[in-house]
């Protein structure tokens, strides 16, 4: 079948339904938004939507936004249950949100069987209730299209769905959800057996119980724990307590009992029993961000400003939150690479190592006894954790950076024997769980005894797959890896992949390389951020010293390079991902293309640190502003909104607002929604280009800057900002630095300029701001995490 979806339905409008409905608007479907007519409504439509209506304008405005831009919501129309479940009949896929009550969802379903057409879609978000009671009386066209589609809280921004069929579902209908949830939603579909709790969150909040009791049992402070299980794991820096208050506590209590009702004979069925503290806080309302206090809570200090006070698990009083030292952790502060640093994790000698080798010994052994229960192959369960708990690595893969005999040795030795097809696949000769063959990733397929390719993943290109035996060059901070059809991809791999020396001598050498033997160039990487901007400890360390040549040397590089982004003889496209900041969105700016993906942040946020954007990104928002002038008020509307860009170190908190803000070209630049597609789709748009006929441009010497024109007005504002007390004298000088240059200086009369003219006066503007101690200030409070140091 054909299926397309053009329209969705989405019954129940709180927390989940409403930021559902948003994800799907920011794909571009139409949602028809229902929930149920309040008690005190009257016969006025505005009052009997009032609860739809206020559920999507509290999402609408919750922060971090579910919405990728302002306008996309509306294509999201409200209404009520009574007046308005006749409209599903125009809809694709009707989702079901309701709360987590059987009878409740029943008598829904058997409302939407009156009006729903044949062969629609119908699914249920349940967290936890059998998918299969919830389709028993309906008819067979509902059973056959009917499965449980489980996302994650925010879903816009948590990228994974389960996909939970029951006996009865067609197979037509899994498979074509499975396809549209990667492809359209972006996420990562996870088909999973109706177990309770199903995948990601049978295993997560094992872990979390499990910690709990940890905790009792150890002594451990909730400051020490979330130090403990954040970043240094590769897991959010929210880690568990804090996590748990954003959840909130009765939710985590609520499955944990429903996996202990559910599933008596669980070996840890223990672990799921609520320890007294948790009780106590669920007793006292103390639920975490929904009810102010949790396992933290913001506190009034002595000099009235907000504190956040952590609990005292055993005296269950809050006190200031203290910082957590343990020496494993200061062991692994160089350790970059997070499978190396696991292996000294466990191997700590102190308290630190302790708790690590507790927990995931005790997580090992609780995955390996999953299988076969809730899913026959390994990999799901890796693949619902990398995307429902953001665990950089899932339990098995984690397992396989440990090593597996060895760790097995050492669980033994602590009581967590893991199950026996562990042993089984060792005896086979298998030593991992993961392997990569051909430039694919195979998993260890248990009933077979040998390695599979990872279902769905055949058309992805993943640099860690074929970056060992691809590599055409690199240096000691960035890779150029053949990706095929001669089409080669840059990427690095620096401290929040910031840009330096490597990086553009990484820049410079792959666009020689590429046109002399390859037909195009991408710009990516496999990072958490594609990147945080130029090195400005760098840029700090030299004007400090006040090596004026040098930074002049420098900066002149950096523009230099960006300039060879934009004008080589092969197409250059870049693929942002999360951060793309400063030097990065220049780099974005001089491209031939930005296949962006959808959660881009993209910003010139140099203002921010006192200077201006040097590495060409003023120039190009000059170029960019000629280029949609027009005359009389509009050109200078146009010149107003650039500078404030710039000025405000506006930043872009999707890849489409990006657009609004200038930094990426309509018609031009195009955006993906899927992750894992990201490189892929980027490749395909290199291809495109040189397929075209690529030609190197025509360096611009038309640049129409308006010169005192606008200058006086930027002036004006900036003075009338700092008499206003809005700005600092500091910030007054930077905004006229800016402000000179995208006028092309204090030119009489608008003038046609070359993008030479322009650099120029942007690194004689950048230099003269690095000379000026606030700035050296805010540049040293970054370097330092806020903290000025002083001679």
């Amino acid at each position: 079948m054909n299926r397309s979806i053009k329209k969705v339905a989405v019954l129940g409008s709180g927390v989940m339904g409403s930021r559902i409905a948003c994800h799907f608007a920011n794909i571009g479907v139409e949602v028809l938004l229902l929930d149920i007519v309040p008690k005190d409504a009257t016969a006025d439509k505005k009052s009997r939507n009032k609860i739809v209506d206020d559920a999507l304008a509290f999402a609408l405005k919750s922060n971090p936004s579910p919405i990728y831009r302002k306008s996309f919501a509306k294509r999201i129309v409200t209404g009520n249950f009574d007046d308005n479940m006749k409209d599903i009949a125009n809809c694709d896929w009707i989702i079901e949100v309701v709360i987590e009550r059987l009878d409740i969802k029943k008598q829904v379903f058997e409302n939407v069987e009156k009006y729903r057409k044949p062969g629609t879609l119908i699914t249920s978000n349940t967290s936890g209730i059998p998918i299969h009671l919830m389709n028993e009386g309906r008819s067979e066209d509902f059973q056959k299209h009917f499965c449980g589609s489980h996302f994650f809280n925010p879903p816009r921004y948590l990228r994974l769905l389960e996909i939970i069929p029951t006996p009865k579902t067609s197979p037509e209908v899994i498979d074509f959800l499975m396809h549209y949830g990667e492809l359209y939603l972006g996420k990562t579909t996870v088909l999973c057996k109706d177990t309770p709790a199903f995948i990601a969150n049978r295993i997560g909040v094992y872990g979390i119980m499990s910690l709990f009791h940890t905790v009792e049992k150890m002594g451990l402070t909730i400051d020490e724990v979330d130090k403990l299980t954040g970043p240094v794991l590769g897991r959010p820096k929210s880690a568990t307590f804090r996590t748990c208050d954003v959840v909130g506590l009765d939710t985590l209590v609520h499955v944990a009992n429903g996996v202990s009702q559910s599933c008596p004979k669980d070996e840890a069925i223990d672990v799921f029993k609520i320890p007294g503290y948790v009780s106590k806080m669920v007793e006292n309302k103390w639920l975490g961000s929904k009810t102010e206090q949790g396992f933290f809570k913001k506190v009034k200090g002595a000099n009235g400003k907000s504190e956040i006070h952590s609990l005292d698990l055993k005296t269950l009083e809050y006190k200031p939150s203290v910082k957590a030292k343990f020496a494993t952790l200061e062991q692994t502060k160089s350790i970059d690479n997070l499978r190396e640093r696991m292996k000294v994790l466990l191997a700590g000698k102190d308290k630190a190592g302790e708790f690590y080798r507790t927990s995931f010994y005790g997580l090992f052994a609780y995955v390996s006894n999953r299988i076969p229960e809730i899913t026959d192959e390994l990999f799901k369960i890796d693949a619902a954790m990398n995307a429902g708990f953001a665990w950089e690595l899932g339990p098995f893969e984690a397992w396989d950076a440990l090593g597996v005999s060895e760790t097995v040795k050492a669980m033994e030795a602590a009581g967590n024997k893991p199950a026996q097809w562990i042993y089984d696949m060792l005896a086979s000769g298998a030593s991992t769980f993961y392997k990569v063959e051909d430039g694919k990733k195979k998993y260890y397929d248990i009933p077979s005894k040998s390695y599979k390719v990872i279902p769905g993943t055949e058309s992805f290109i993943l640099l860690d797959n074929i970056r060992g035996n691809k590599t055409v060059w690199k240096n000691s901070g960035a890779t150029l890896t053949d990706i095929g059809d001669g089409i080669v991809n840059l990427e690095w791999n620096t401290k929040m992949n910031s840009i330096g020396a490597e990086v553009i001598e990484g820049i410079n050498k792959s666009i020689a390389i590429a046109e002399k033997d390859f037909r195009g160039l991408v710009i990516s990487n496999e990072g958490a951020n594609f990147s945080a901007g130029a090195n400005v400890g760098m840029i700090f360390m030299m004007a400090v010293e006040q090596e004026y040549d040098e930074l002049n040397f420098a900066i002149k590089t950096f523009q230099n390079t960006m300039m060879r982004v934009r004008y080589s003889s092969i197409p250059v496209v870049v693929a942002p991902h999360n951060l793309a900041l400063g030097g990065a969105c220049e780099m974005s700016l001089h491209s031939d293309r930005v296949v962006a993906h959808a959660e881009t942040y993209m910003g010139l946020v140099e203002f921010g640190v006192g200077l201006i954007p040097g590495g060409g990104g003023t120039k190009e928002f000059a170029v960019r502003l000629s280029d949609e002038l027009q005359e009389g008020d509009i050109e200078l509307n146009n010149f107003r909104d650039r500078f404030l860009t710039i000025g405000q170190a506006k930043v872009g908190t999707s890849a489409y607002e990006a657009f609004d803000l200038g930094y990426l070209r309509k018609g031009k630049d195009v955006v993906v929604i899927s992750r894992n597609r990201l490189l892929t789709e980027a490749k395909l748009n290199c291809i495109e280009l040189a397929e075209a006929g690529y030609t190197r441009p025509v360096e611009r010497k038309d640049i129409r800057v308006l010169g005192k024109q606008a200058l006086g007005l930027a002036y004006l504002g900036a003075n009338s900002m700092q008499v206003g007390h809005y700005i600092s004298e500091h910030d007054t000088k930077i905004s006229q630095k800016l402000a000179y240059v995208l006028c092309g200086g204090d030119l009489s009369q608008p003038t046609m300029v070359s993008e030479q003219y322009l650099l120029d006066l942007e690194r004689e503007a950048f230099l003269s701001l690095c000379g000026e101690k606030k700035t050296l200030e805010r540049l040293q409070s970054i370097i330092t995490g806020g903290k000025i140091l002083r001679n």
